[in-house]
């Protein structure tokens, strides 16, 4: 081997914002289920088990565990980086750790890379915009990583000259990008140019830039990167492991660089346990004598580019047509009996949008900024820290005029959320699928959405000229016809204002209980109550009191006197009333609640339409977290009622149940309804009793699950194994000195539990739990031979082998 062999796996993660736009928190998406949204689930699936990837013996137990992300090249979307700040810190604190490893072992160069910010296809976007896109980007990886990023990757890989001068410009040294997209190339001091046989990945190139300046290109394996992402490479370790040295070419006489990129989300998500095969691949590479495993940056100083290239302009990685993807019916599509003539109406609409938007910046925005557009480029830090008040003030002080007042300091921020929505309307995933009314491309529209809504307090009118723009658009699905009814049914009922978030919390004050741990479902607002009444009678609740709301983001206020009537079941009227006297409400509310008490619904109903005007609100408008914690309160003493009835009638049955069973009798709808709602919320109830702590509840759970067996119950896998799962994970979390015994053996018992239902618990974040108490133990020299045997034990029964714990049998 003449020439030092170099590999580099590249993943791109990624997920669009799903924040809603409004509310500044992602609401629950059923499609993602068992899990509340597709970000949760994508984190368990992938972005998680590649922080703490396994490695197996033959017996498939734990023999070492491997950060991924300090053996590969990465990047992770801005947005995906925020939502992981707040919802999975501890993914987060590995991946940034995973980098600071890599700069130790790499001459100073980090694995990871940064992205432009929101994942818009830079070719088709403004200068302006994809100035700003890139410093978002910069700024954004300066806060999680604390270094300025070498590469960017840039979505979809989408390029032209001006999106790498922009990159350039911002001190970007290096993309990547498909083989394809190079149109030719040449040794750096030759004259002629080729554009035969394929660019030749192995190597770093240069571009030269109009502006003088340059940008070192890499251009991946395609053909390998192909199989990984969709050609089941991932199911084998070898197999993939011997693709990526088959990359390799004898015939060259340069240093080879064997590089490979595809969404990160393919280790995991896409292919079940890929994150298993690649830890696999990096483990075997970085022990190899004969190849190095390494990253863009540190290849880059190694070996700098010895020919320089040409790109393809508005050429991308995932559309064989360029860009038309995100802008044409270009034949692109994941179905392959719908159309995609929507996608042009779209950006026609979006871009007759930004203009009035960017119109309304240069106009409006100097009163509030000396150069408005320099405001927008440094808004980043707001955004990263955006529920700071002292970061605003910060951002104000540098970026806005100093004589402003509170109704100027609302409007300046309101322009800079005017074009943060601006740009994150433009997503990519928006044009990516096949149907206008499909979660990302609605995602894109409430961005529009608030972004119209925000610009009527600067006296323009821009939705009747946008919707009819949409209206240009045609569905895929009869229901909406076209983008217009996308617009009326999906996007406009989700708008939000500060009025409804003052009718949320009016409803949900209702059902608080002194419950302070209740996700906020409006990060984006906050709201105090004052002289709240809330009066019970049957099943139905009055409210009465007073809300002061303010948006976090605009610092806009607004108050408003409420009163909150529930008729019983899932019948909520309410009203608020921003113009009511205090005093005069006091005595209002005391008259409300004498009638409530005493009288009939009739007579309040009357009273509160007659002495308390104002805008009317129903249960339709909480946010959807909160509507669904509500309605599961509402209806839970119905849900005991039928519970009762169906255990009786199951009990009642039991032996025609388990002689239909015998006789291989189909078993009729009503019974198996009754015996299964019987079955399913009793070992629901043991399951949650032995968590708590009573081990007795394992012999009920095998009744339970016996009496079932005679006519092929099946317990509810997916409910039952989180509940295991999350059980288990409090009992390793119990895991110190004092408590080893104790919180082994009730694991042990949640397991026993487990095996009798027939269902695998996760044991993921289990074991981790398990493997971090005893090396913290063993560190702090706490670790007796009690203690160790106690791990050693429960180690079988977790799949983690014994040598993993330093201990030979």
């Amino acid at each position: 081997m003449s020439r030092l062999r170099y590999i580099c796996v590249h993943g791109h993660f990624y997920q669009p914002p799903r924040e809603n736009p409004w509310l500044g928190v992602v609401e629950i998406q059923d499609s993602a289920a068992p899990f509340h949204d597709w970000n949760e689930r994508v984190s368990h699936e992938s972005y998680a088990p590649n922080s703490r990837a396994r490695l197996l013996d033959d017996r498939g137990r734990i023999i070492n565990i491997l950060n991924n992300y300090a053996w590969m090249s990465f990047n992770f979307g801005p947005t995906l980086l925020h939502w992981m700040a707040a919802s999975a810190p501890e993914v987060l604190e590995k991946i940034v750790e995973a980098d600071r490893l890599s700069r130790e072992r790499r001459g100073g160069h980090g694995n990871a890379l940064g992205q432009a910010y929101n994942h818009m296809i830079m070719p088709l976007a403004t200068a302006r915009d994809q100035k700003t896109q890139v410093l978002w980007g910069v700024e954004d990886f300066r806060r999680r990583f604390g270094r300025d990023p070498e590469g960017m990757w840039l979505a979809e890989t989408a390029v032209d000259t001006a999106s790498l001068e922009a990159l350039a410009e911002a001190g970007v040294k290096f993309t990547v990008l498909a083989p394809r997209q190079a149109r030719r190339w040449r040794r750096i001091g030759e004259k002629a140019w080729s554009d035969h046989g394929g660019v030749d990945p192995s190597r770093a190139y240069v571009q030269r830039l109009p502006s003088g300046r340059s940008i070192a290109l890499f251009f991946y394996d395609g053909i390998v990167s192909q199989q990984v992402a969709f050609e089941r490479l991932l199911d084998r370790g070898e197999k993939f492991h011997a693709r990526l040295m088959g990359g390799f070419d004898d015939r060259r006489e340069h240093a080879q660089l064997m590089h490979i990129a595809t969404d990160g989300e393919s280790y995991g998500h896409h292919h079940a346990h890929g994150d298993m095969a690649l830890a696999y691949v990096l483990q075997r590479l970085a022990q190899d004598p004969d190849v190095r495993l390494t990253n863009y940056g540190e290849f880059l100083e190694l070996h700098p580019p010895a020919w320089e290239v040409e790109i393809h302009e508005n050429s991308s990685w995932s559309c064989s047509h360029g860009v038309e993807r995100w802008r044409s019916d270009c034949g692109c599509k994941t179905r392959g009996d719908w159309h995609q003539k929507w996608r042009a109406p779209l950006r026609a609409a979006l871009d007759g949008l930004k203009k009035h938007l960017d119109h309304l910046l240069a106009m409006r925005g100097r009163a509030s900024f000396p150069d408005p557009w320099a405001a927008r480029d440094g808004y980043i830090r707001v955004i990263l820290d955006r529920y700071d008040p002292d970061t605003v003030r910060t951002f104000l002080q540098e970026f806005a005029h100093t004589d402003l007042d509170a109704q100027q300091t609302t409007d300046a921020l309101r322009l800079m959320e005017i074009q943060l929505d601006s740009m994150l309307m433009y997503t990519s995933c928006g044009w990516f699928f096949d149907e206008i009314s499909g979660l990302e491309t609605t995602q894109c529209l409430q961005y529009a959405a608030r972004a119209i809504s925000m610009a009527r307090h600067f006296g323009r009118e821009l939705e009747e000229e946008f919707v009819a723009a949409l209206a240009k658009a045609p569905s895929n699905v009869a229901q909406y016809a076209d983008g217009r009814g996308v617009w009326e049914q999906c996007v406009r009922p989700a708008v939000v204002d500060l009025d409804r978030v003052l009718a949320h919390h009016a409803i949900s004050l209702i059902y608080q209980n002194g419950d302070d741990s209740r996700k906020d479902d409006a990060q984006a607002y906050e709201v105090e109550a004052s002289d709240v009444a809330i009066r019970t009678r049957g099943a139905g609740h009055l409210a009465v009191g007073r809300l002061v709301g303010r948006s976090r983001r605009t610092w806009r206020k607004a108050e408003s006197h409420f009163v909150v009537v529930h008729f019983g079941g899932l019948d909520f009227h309410t009203v608020l009333s921003h113009e009511y006297d205090p005093t005069r409400f006091e005595t209002f509310a005391s008259r409300l609640m004498a009638t409530y008490r005493s009288g009939s619904l009739a007579d309040v109903l009357t009273l509160l339409n007659h002495d308390f005007p104002g805008v009317e609100h129903r249960l339709d408008d909480l946010f959807r977290d909160e509507q669904r914690r509500i309605i599961a309160i509402v209806l839970a003493d119905r849900f005991e009622d039928y519970r009762r009835a169906f255990t009786r009638l199951a009990n009642q049955d039991e032996e025609v149940l388990n002689r239909l069973g015998k006789l291989n009798h189909p078993i009729p709808s009503p019974l198996r309804a009754a015996a299964m709602t019987f079955l399913d919320s009793s070992l629901e109830e043991q399951i949650e009793e032995l968590i708590a702590g009573d081990e007795t509840r394992v012999a009920k759970i095998e009744h339970l699950c016996e009496r079932g067996r005679g006519w092929n119950y099946k317990p509810k896998a997916e409910v039952l194994g989180k509940a295991l799962s999350e059980g288990l994970q409090r009992s390793m979390r119990d895991l110190r000195r004092a408590d080893v015994a104790a919180a082994a053996s009730h694991a042990e018992r949640l397991l026993d539990a487990a095996a009798v239902l027939g269902i695998k618990p996760d044991l993921w974040q289990s074991q981790n739990l398990f493997l971090d108490a005893y090396h913290a133990l063993t560190e702090a020299g706490e670790l007796d031979d009690v203690l160790r045997q106690t791990f050693q034990k429960f180690a079988v029964r977790l799949g983690v082998a014994p040598s993993i714990l330093g201990w030979r049998p």
